[in-house]
């Protein structure tokens, strides 16, 4: 840094402490200093840091810690020599000392003074302690006495309490016996005291006679309304058994001893709500009206019957009232309509033949209901309405969609169960699902009246009882009809029957999971075991293979000219009648579209490996004749003709031909399938659509990979022939030296025939006509392009082919 100048002896005079020059020189200082700071922080930059040492102290973490680590102390000052480290220690360890010897002066002093002030303390405390004898003496009598006190209020409360609880067990013990009486009363039940003074009078008239059934206690129960007393009596039950249920935590006797009363009440109440019940259902489905009377006692029928549902709902009864329902309803109609030989019985005159034509499978919605209910997928008889709850004109009630029964004995069977569900077990179905909108508590009931029941489970009569009843019948009276599937036709034509069938009654279900509860059912599951579509499907796979196979025998091709879209050979015919047949609506199931699609796949593999065998000895024919020779498109080209029958010409160009056109339909008609038909027909799997798509274009592409060679085969032929007319080109020279004419203006007349095999080959009659509008444009270019390269050689040897 360069410095300023000494001051001289003017400066001096005019500034005796020379503070101008003192600036100067502190602003060169700063100017320098900062430049110095620039330069050293730009080299830091790229220095790396340098380990920091830190003194000893007694805030540093190896001190500080529980466990002295002697380890990371030293590693952590490891850039320390060991010399310096022991001094550093030794310097804390004086600075130490000198800390504790500050410590204990500084506190010397104050301890020095505690002693001095704690003289004559001890006298003191013995002049206090002489009263405090008699006053724990005085605290520990009062404690007694307080605690004596306490102990007598809360015996007193206890008792009290105990009081209560035996006063108001005593009210539920009167409420049960009241409660008990009033049932038996309301029941028409005899007490025990008048069973006792029945026994008694062994001689009077009314020996032997059960009072709870005499004819006037009868009489005074039919004047009244039976459906709702019996809900009272049922209202009155429920509050009973949870007074009992209560009573018996507190380990009553009373209960014990009452409980043969209980359990005869519940007996009676159960068994008079199933008369009822009985008599009400067997008055709903009278077939003939008789006992029905006017639409107000219709009416007043339905009331009861929606009330007897209330009150088994109440009871959890729903088993005795679904079997209440089987035993008066259904087994008693379906005694009289399923049974051997029901198929074959002439059918009913009376009942007039008005099916419904139904309409394709449209996406099924709900009137009045939130949600849709699940159908079966497959069916071929589609219920012609879309809403598994049609509102009818009268009432609210679903409506039968009935089958097809022209000639099919099988759905007109069919079609008398759904008449029967939609007439008889409908209106049933409705009533219970309304009343069990809300599960019912068993909590209430004990074990005894619920059984084995589960909680909550409310009414399930589409699944217990019209389901299982149909469903054994069918198995049980005509399976071995229904499910012989030794007869492939009719077991198909039964299972597709069956399963508009299943449809139809799911249509008439009161809600979604009364359908679930039927899928569910061990019955369902059952009756869906005893189709067994493997069999079935073996012997389809017999019937659609043993034709292709018998077909696939023959070798020989033997090519026609097929129409537009038509095959040329009766080996890919056969192919494509085998693949249509896996999707036709006569054989194909949707539960085994798997299979179907594997055969599908497995009869495009057999052809191409029946092509590979049968086409490759003719194209190993048609190769040894090629030409060394290669134009500059990679087509063969013929030397010189050779000496091969015109007839084995035709016949290569047939079969090559006619096996492309085959290809070629069978990759439009595969395509069209599978847009058409299998797309919609397999089962949905919308994860493996596009790998289904795939293994079927990879399959077909199997086929047209032949498409290339055998058309470069074609054009070989074609090429030879083009060329054995160009030959004609030799007589010109000579001609000419032989003829004293002048030379003729005209086309020669073997012009017009060089190309004339292509004209032939996409002719009307052709081998190739329906590769016209395909390939006769780059045919033609590219035997052109062959029959003008050897023209314009001038290479004419004496065999070319």
């Amino acid at each position: 840094m360069a410095l300023s100048p000494p001051p001289t002896d003017n400066s001096s005079f005019g500034d005796p402490f020379q503070l101008d020059r003192l600036a100067d020189e502190l602003a060169d200082r700063e100017l320098f200093a900062t430049k110095k700071g620039l330069i050293r922080g730009s080299i830091e930059e790229h220095v790396p840091d340098l380990p920091e040492y830190t003194p000893l102290s007694h805030n540093d973490p190896h001190l500080t810690a529980e466990t002295f680590d002697v380890e990371d102390f030293l590693l952590e000052r490891k850039q320390i020599p060991l010399p310096d480290l022991r001094t550093e220690l030794r310097q804390y360890l004086a600075q130490l000392k000198e800390e504790l010897v500050k410590l204990i002066n500084d506190d010397y002093e104050a301890f020095i003074s505690l002693s001095t002030d704690l003289k004559d303390e001890g006298e003191r405390l013995e002049r206090l302690k002489s009263p405090m004898s008699s006053l724990k003496a005085t605290v520990i009598e009062s404690k007694k006495e307080l605690h004596t006190i306490q102990q007598a209020i809360h015996e007193k409360l206890s008792s009290r309490s105990k009081l209560r609880e035996e006063q108001a067990l005593l009210h539920l013990l009167l409420k049960i016996s009241e409660s008990v009486i009033r049932l038996e009363s309301l029941l028409l039940i005899a007490s025990p005291e008048q069973d006792l003074e029945g026994a008694t009078d062994m001689g009077g008239p009314n020996f032997l006679k059960y009072p709870s059934h005499s004819e006037e206690g009868s009489e005074d129960k039919l004047r009244g309304n039976k459906a709702k007393h019996l809900g009272r009596v049922a209202a009155e039950y429920t509050q009973l058994l949870y007074h009992a249920r209560k009573a018996r935590t507190e380990k009553c006797v009373f209960v014990d001893e009452i409980q043969w009363r209980i359990d005869r009440i519940h007996s009676t109440l159960s068994s008079d709500l199933d008369q009822l019940f009985s008599q009400t259902l067997v008055a709903l489905a009278d077939p003939k009206g008789e006992n029905r009377g006017t639409e107000l006692e219709k009416s007043k029928l339905v009331t009861d019957l929606t009330e007897c549902l209330r009150t088994y709902d109440a009871l959890g009864l729903w088993k005795d009232a679904e079997d209440v329902i089987r035993q008066e309803v259904v087994r008693v109609f379906l005694k009289k309509t399923v049974y051997q030989g029901a198929m074959a019985a002439p059918r009913s005159p009376i009942v007039p033949n008005t099916p419904f034509r139904l309409a394709p499978p449209t996406p099924m919605t709900s009137i009045g209901t939130a949600q849709p209910i699940p159908y079966t997928p497959f069916t071929a008889f589609v219920p012609k309405q879309n809403s598994y709850r049609i509102a009818d004109a009268a009432s609210d009630l679903p409506r039968a969609h009935l089958l097809e029964e022209t000639d099919d004995a099988l759905a007109a069977l069919y079609n008398q169960l759904l008449r029967f569900v939609e007439r008889d077990l409908c209106r049933i179905m409705d009533a219970a699902e309304k009343v069990t909108v809300k599960p019912s508590k068993e909590a209430d009931l004990p074990q005894s009246v619920v059984g084995d029941e589960k909680a909550g489970r409310g009414f399930q009569i589409m699944s217990n009882v019209v389901w299982d009843e149909l469903g054994r019948s069918i198995m049980d009276e005509i399976g071995g009809v229904v499910f012989s599937s030794g007869r492939p036709k009719e077991f198909r034509k039964h299972y597709e029957t069956t399963q508009s069938f299943l449809r139809s009654l799911e249509l008439l279900a009161p809600s979604r999971q009364a359908v679930e509860d039927m899928r569910q059912h061990p019955v369902y599951a059952a009756f869906e075991r005893r189709w067994q579509l493997p069999v079935y499907f073996q012997l389809r796979w017999k019937e659609i293979i043993g034709t292709l196979e018998d077909t696939l025998s023959l070798t020989r091709l033997d090519p026609i000219v097929p129409k537009d879209g038509a095959f040329a050979t009766p080996q890919a015919a056969a192919v494509w009648i085998a693949v249509s047949a896996c999707w036709s609506s006569e054989i194909y199931i949707p539960e085994l579209g798997h299979r179907f699609w594997k055969l599908t796949l497995q009869i495009i593999n057999r052809y191409r490996s029946w092509l590979d065998e049968n086409i490759a000895d003719k194209i190993a024919v048609s190769q040894a004749a090629m030409s060394p020779i290669i134009n500059r498109a990679g087509t063969p080209i013929p030397e010189a003709p050779v000496a091969e029958s015109q007839a084995v010409d035709d016949f290569l160009l047939r079969q090559f031909a006619a096996v492309i056109v085959d290809i070629r339909s069978m990759e439009t008609n595969t395509s069209t399938l599978w847009r058409q038909i299998i797309s919609m027909m397999m089962p949905e799997m919308p994860d493996e659509d596009m790998a289904t798509e795939d293994a079927l274009r990879e399959s077909v592409q199997g086929l047209t990979v032949l498409i290339s060679s055998l058309s470069s085969k074609i054009i070989f032929v074609l090429t030879k022939r083009c060329y054995e007319n160009l030959l004609q080109v030799r007589g010109i020279p000579t001609q000419l030296r032989m003829s004293n004419k002048r030379a003729s203006s005209e086309v020669s007349s073997f012009v017009p025939t060089i190309l004339r095999p292509v004209k032939q080959f996409f002719g009307t009659e052709g081998p190739g006509v329906l590769l016209k509008s395909a390939y006769l444009k780059p045919f033609s270019t590219e035997i052109f392009n062959n029959v003008t390269q050897r023209y314009v050689l001038h290479r004419l040897p004496s065999s070319s082919f």
